[in-house]
């Protein structure tokens, strides 16, 4: 048994979901790759008491399922989602990579149903649950990564077990300066953005829903974001993979996108409902142990230096009152190896090519 293992278990059980007395936790995993993990976690479970189940999810079948869905079905899907949501206290996601494509053929309007009808639900499992989401490395991951297999495993364990309680105080500087700030200029190679987050809560993340985390997030006012802002990290979503997204917004809204490639899909995917042409959710990442992109977005928004602006729907302890199915992590690396860039917070230079540089918040580096 690898060490890491049962200290990642530990991790996920009395810190990030809490599990405590009589406390119902559903275990979904993707692949039986994942058991080593999930055997610590069930002891772990145990040990304060609480009640574990497990589910397997296999995406293909779930694909298969949901590519020939009708109406009928899609609310049937809903009420399962119900019933998790309704029966379940606590709930620990481990996905396992296999293939990112293979739910590139569900139809935009099977999704656009799906999203819409699963909305409140999905509010309340995120919102008023415990949860936490993570990647066992697979192969697939590996090979993104451009790492051997246990070499990729190695780095894998490391990153998920950063010490998120320390980091949790270093962010507390930058937190308090997030929520004393108005307006937000943020510039880069073919990126120049302004927008306020006047009034709006910073949230720190620091393993309580994601491993690997390490984010402060918040909100842009809804109709303040104007400019031009272009990711550098190429980005799987709903079948794609997408690289070199352009945004171009004006009062909020998305009026232009443009990528290498996939364009019909990527307006497919801003055109889902009115909240995808806005923004949700702006956030730095810092954890230490991530400075390169690997296409996986759970890794990259957490990278050292980077930011993501995500168009979609906010989450509600940082409300700005957007609505969407949408929910999109775009990232953007501004270390000097990925072109460098600066971020402004009312006029103050805070952080220069992927570096802080305020006195108070260079614990972050």
């Amino acid at each position: 048994m690898d060490e890491r293992l049962s200290k990642l278990s530990n991790t996920i059980v009395n810190y990030s979901v809490g599990v405590k007395e009589n406390d119902k936790v559903l275990i979904q995993y993707e692949s039986s790759m994942c058991k080593p993990l999930i055997k610590c976690l069930i002891k772990d479970i145990y040990k304060n008491k609480g009640i574990p189940f497990v589910k397997l999810v296999d995406n293909e079948l779930e694909t298969l399922i949901k590519e020939s869905a009708n109406s009928k079905v899609i609310d049937e899907m809903v009420k399962m989602k119900t019933y998790e949501v309704d029966n379940f206290d606590c709930f620990i996601r481990i996905c396992y990579t296999e293939n990112e494509f293979e739910d590139k053929d569900i139809s935009i309007d099977i999704r656009k149903e799906l999203g819409s009808k699963s909305q409140e639900i999905d509010d309340i499992r995120i919102n008023e649950r415990r949860w936490v989401l993570l990647n066992y490395p697979s192969l697939v991951d590996a090979y993104k990564a451009k790492m051997k297999y246990d070499d990729f495993y190695n780095y894998s364990m490391d990153v998920m077990n950063v010490d998120y309680k320390s980091l949790n105080e270093k962010i507390k500087p930058l937190k308090d300066l997030m929520e004393r700030t108005d307006k937000v200029r943020i510039l880069g190679p073919d990126t120049d953005i302004e927008f306020s987050i006047k009034g709006m809560n910073a949230i720190p993340c620091c393993g309580t829903a994601n491993i690997p985390d390490g984010e402060l997030y918040t909100a842009p006012i809804k109709e303040s974001v104007n400019g031009v802002i272009t990711y550098n990290t190429p980005s799987p979503y709903r079948g794609n993979i997408f690289n070199n997204i352009r945004l171009e917004f004006k009062d909020g809204k998305i009026i232009n996108c443009s990528a290498n490639e996939h364009q019909s899909e990527l307006e497919e995917i801003f055109n889902i409902d009115e909240g995808a042409r806005y923004i949700g959710e702006f956030s730095l990442g810092f954890n230490p142990m991530i400075t390169k992109p690997m296409g996986d977005i759970l890794y990259d928004e957490k990278i050292m230096g980077s930011l993501h602006f995500t168009p979609g729907r906010c989450y509600e302890d940082c409300d700005n009152g957007n609505i969407s199915t949408v929910h999109w992590d775009l990232v953007l690396i501004q270390t000097e190896e990925f072109g460098g860039g600066e971020i402004y917070f009312d006029d103050v230079l805070i952080r220069k090519d992927g570096k802080f540089v305020l006195d108070e918040l260079k614990d972050l580096n």
